[in-house]
């Protein structure tokens, strides 16, 4: 689809990701990709061969780092932004990975045909952080639809991606910490045997983020991980971090 004349679509010339082996189109104003989407890809547990489903697509670039992390894997996105789902093709192109990940500009209330009739080993999402009543949105309209919930909830997300899994297939979200008992309330009976991983800003921080993990089909209780200290001290990243972040490495989850 062909993007519409929005200011915010006007790209930057191309961020790089995972040291440099990933080069992204962004748009110049509104949502750009920080560390959250590189830690979202890092936390899913695929392997060759198997397929995973992105709701929230944005540009690509959780999609893209984990194809770029685990060759074989192929990935499908849904982003209901048009302009960013044409950067997204974009950057699929400049990156080479034509023949393993696409992307479909859709809400995902309303999944295409082709998507609801698949199932998949795995589902990751970056949900909108803020609900309505809590935060101010953006100006920006793009980055208002990705961080503020608009005619979806928490829940609507989890629902759409839980039903497009296979039994015994897993779910990743990254999350604000503060929902971190709604996400799990969410779950549910959806998916059980949920996982958490909290990534902490400094070693004497409160958490700011988590990644959650559940199965499809998942009986066992909650497991509750040490997680990640993402910055000494004196605010560079620390070696674990930087291991993922530049060296593609998996969280240990």
């Amino acid at each position: 689809m062909t993007a519409s004349p929005n200011p915010e679509a006007a790209t930057d010339a191309g961020h790089g990701l995972l040291d440099g082996r990933l080069h992204l189109h962004q748009p110049a104003e509104g949502y750009r990709a920080a560390i959250d989407p590189v830690l979202l890809a890092a936390a899913v547990p695929a392997v060759a061969g198997q397929s995973v489903l992105e709701l929230g697509f944005g540009v690509g670039t959780v999609g893209l780092c984990l194809a770029s992390r685990i060759e074989g894997v192929s990935v499908t996105g849904v982003e209901v932004q048009e302009d960013l789902a044409a950067l997204a093709r974009r950057n699929i192109d400049t990156n080479h990975f034509a023949d393993r990940v696409e992307v479909w500009a859709a809400d995902i209330a309303d999944l295409p045909a082709e998507i609801r009739a698949e199932t998949y080993d795995h589902v990751m999402m970056n949900p909108p952080y803020f609900e309505p009543r809590s935060s101010r949105a953006s100006p920006l309209p793009s980055k208002a639809l990705a961080n503020t919930e608009s005619h979806l909830g928490l829940g609507d997300w989890l629902e759409a991606g839980i039903r497009r899994l296979r039994h015994r297939g897993s779910i990743t979200v990254i999350h604000s910490a503060d929902r971190l008992d709604e996400l799990l309330s969410e779950l549910g009976d959806r998916a059980g045997s949920p996982e958490v991983y909290p990534l902490w800003p400094k070693a004497d921080r409160p958490a700011k983020r988590i990644v959650v993990r559940a199965v499809k089909g998942g009986r066992a209780s909650l497991v509750m991980h040490p997680g990640l200290v993402l910055h000494q001290a004196d605010g560079e990243y620390t070696e674990a971090a930087r291991r993922i972040l530049w060296g593609a490495e998996g969280l240990p989850i």
